[in-house]
């Protein structure tokens, strides 16, 4: 499937067929968001692969109950890597470390900006979060290039899902990505046509 295919295919998946994805398929994922591009190529993200129903039930309850996401055969919690930033973003990391500031990146950016932390924390945090985005869409699209469905979630409760899946304190999570195969085929959602995103 050509890119743009893809692009024009791709929908917001809630309903899936009771069927597993192979392994191969989230591999290829995996791979997708492994080369995607990241500001100075630090690579700012972790991925968690969940497939055990109880975890996906527990995700569920921290998503604030979105059916969709227990329901869906994989969720791919995609993870900021703020140690990825090294000694630049030490002071960053000691604030999460400390226990100080809940494990979300939203939450760090508060926490850093009632602070007064200098320019280049925030910006770490901010550019983490734009890199794992990017990753995201990329398995996304190769997602849709393999015949699966996948939904961004966004609505749900970080340190609820960071203490369920034991992540580290540098890692918060940013997206869930749930996977499957659809059992729904939407019509696509309207855009604004391209005279209007222009400035």
């Amino acid at each position: 499937m050509e890119v743009m295919e893809a692009i024009r295919k791709r929908r917001s998946i809630r309903r899936y067929q009771d069927k597993g994805v192979p392994p191969g398929y989230i591999r290829e994922m995996l791979e997708a968001a492994r080369l995607a591009p990241s500001g100075s190529n630090l690579q700012t993200w972790k991925f968690k692969v969940v497939t055990d129903a109880d975890t996906r039930k527990a995700l569920r309850e921290a998503a604030f109950g979105q059916k969709f996401v227990e329901r869906a055969p994989v969720v791919i919690v995609a993870c900021a890597d703020l140690a990825a930033f090294g000694d630049v973003s030490r002071r960053t990391m000691e604030l999460l470390r400390s226990g100080a500031v809940r494990p979300s990146a939203e939450m760090a950016l508060w926490y850093l900006r009632r602070e007064k932390a200098g320019d280049l924390e925030e910006r770490n945090l901010v550019s983490a979060c734009v890199n794992v985005s990017i990753a995201v869409q990329n398995m996304v699209l190769a997602a849709t290039s393999l015949g699966l469905g996948t939904c961004w979630v966004r609505a749900f409760r970080p340190d609820r899902v960071a203490a369920l899946l034991k992540l580290p304190p540098e890692c918060p999570p940013i997206v869930l990505l749930t996977v499957g195969y659809p059992r729904e085929d939407p019509e696509p959602r309207s855009r604004k046509s391209l005279e209007e995103i222009l400035l």
